[in-house]
């Protein structure tokens, strides 16, 4: 079905469009791409969401245009197999509707990859994202966040809001972002923890958010931002954190079919095959220390691997494995915040996925016991007092539940491998950075 828009007596059509467009003549609207003066005639590419299409322009209308122009085109449909597409309009009529007031574009938007320092591709974010690889790397972060949805749903999943400033941390620890709210000082959420916890005990048993975190880290580097979009799940009635494992496993499946038949063009511009088989080992966490110190002679920090370490981990399972992805189990209840089930033995029932060398995931399966979850806010130094409002809800028969949460922007460059997380963010927000 084409999508159109009243333009007059005409309709508009997108440039993905136009070959199947009714009638031989169609309007058309879009930024000037390039242009290619041959004297007495030249071709002008324009650009829309869609695409981009070649016009046949005459001397006088070249004349009148510059890169980056906003317009609208009535042409007439010829097949040309030499252009892009296929096809090409022989413009009839042209009306420029955005002019430009630049002497040089700060971005070179026709170039496939730019050759301009990162920091001032996010400086000029408006016009940097016209360059068509850039820009379809937000189309495949589109179609990230429509399957999650889409599999959530299909799964009885009920997709909930939940608030950004808080009374309290969700954490505890120092890693949040303070807000004057008033006469008192509220946060800024670091996650939706306990309000996701809170709608599974208040009857909604399958929840998810897509929605923004917040961390106070002290870090800038290629993989690390200060609001980032976290894709929530928790779910009810689960047996262990297994069942929290098989749902994510099944979401990358399920992520990878559908990517492939919504994003063949942008993929194939990264020059990225997703696998059609998609099984996660699940390894302990104290194995993978082993396996790091003996194949690699590396080290590991207590209760964690650190960057190095998952880049080096993510080699081993994909040589052993032939996986680009690895749950990493049984963390350390000391290395785990106070909500983490404990299995008895010292650990807990959590785990985090990593991707490529790289955490996308932190999961697991959480306290449900009223007592129990006290006492262990009590062990971690904190007062749970200043929690009555998320532990109140494990008063009344809360049942045994978990879930876990993605970073967006990390697995979307992981997806692209891209070399920078700052790439797959629209407008990124670090330590340095907080315009535009």
């Amino acid at each position: 079905m084409l999508v159109k828009e009243e333009v007059g007596s005409k309709e508009r059509v997108y440039v993905e469009d136009v070959k199947k467009a009714h009638g031989d003549e169609v309007l058309v609207r879009g930024w000037v791409h390039k242009i290619h003066d041959l004297g007495k005639f030249g071709f002008v590419h324009l650009r829309d969401k869609t695409g981009i299409i070649q016009l046949v322009a005459d001397k006088e209308i070249l004349k009148e245009l510059r890169a980056e122009m906003s317009v609208e085109v009535v042409g007439t449909k010829v097949e040309n197999s030499k252009a892009l597409g296929g096809i090409e309009l022989q413009i009839k009529d042209l009306k420029v509707l955005g002019k430009t007031y630049y002497d040089m574009l700060p971005i070179a938007v026709t170039q496939g990859k730019t050759k301009v320092h990162l920091e001032t591709e996010l400086d000029h974010r408006g016009i940097s994202l016209r360059a068509p690889k850039k820009r379809a790397i937000f189309k495949v972060q589109e179609e990230i966040v429509t399957a999650f949805r889409d599999y959530l749903r299909g799964e009885k999943f009920s997709e909930i809001h939940t608030p950004k400033i808080l009374g309290t941390g969700t954490e505890g620890g120092s890693e949040v972002f303070t807000v004057n709210y008033f006469d008192r000082r509220a946060f800024l959420a670091q996650s939706p923890q306990f309000y996701k916890q809170m709608m599974v005990g208040a009857g909604f048993e399958r929840v998810f958010e897509i929605g923004h975190a917040y961390r106070a880290e002290l870090h800038n580097t290629w993989r690390h931002l200060n609001e980032y979009v976290s894709l929530d799940v928790e779910m009810g009635f689960i047996k262990d954190e297994n069942d929290v494992m098989d749902l994510e496993e099944g979401f990358i499946r399920y992520l990878f079919d559908y990517l492939r038949k919504t994003c063949t063009n942008e993929l194939k511009m990264y020059e990225i095959e997703l696998p059609e088989k998609v099984e996660i080992p699940r390894i302990p966490l104290s194995e993978a220390h082993k396996i790091l110190l003996g194949k690699y002679s590396k080290k590991s920090p207590v209760g964690n691997i650190d960057a190095e370490g998952e880049i080096l981990f993510s080699k081993y399972v994909k040589e052993t494995y032939g996986s680009d992805f690895v749950f990493l189990t049984e963390y350390p209840v000391a290395k785990r915040p106070m909500y983490a089930m404990p299995d008895g033995k010292g650990m807990t029932r959590s785990f985090d996925l990593i991707y490529k060398g790289l955490e996308i995931t932190t999961g697991g399966q959480r306290i449900h016991d009223y007592e129990m979850l006290k006492e262990n806010i009590i062990k971690f130094g904190l007062n749970p007092e200043d929690f009555d409002f998320y532990i109140e809800n494990f008063r009344y028969g809360m049942p045994p539940h978990g879930g876990f949460a993605i970073g967006l922007e990390r697995l979307t460059m992981k997806i692209l491998n891209l070399e920078n997380i700052r790439e797959s963010t629209l407008l990124p927000r670090d330590m340095k950075r907080m315009t535009p």
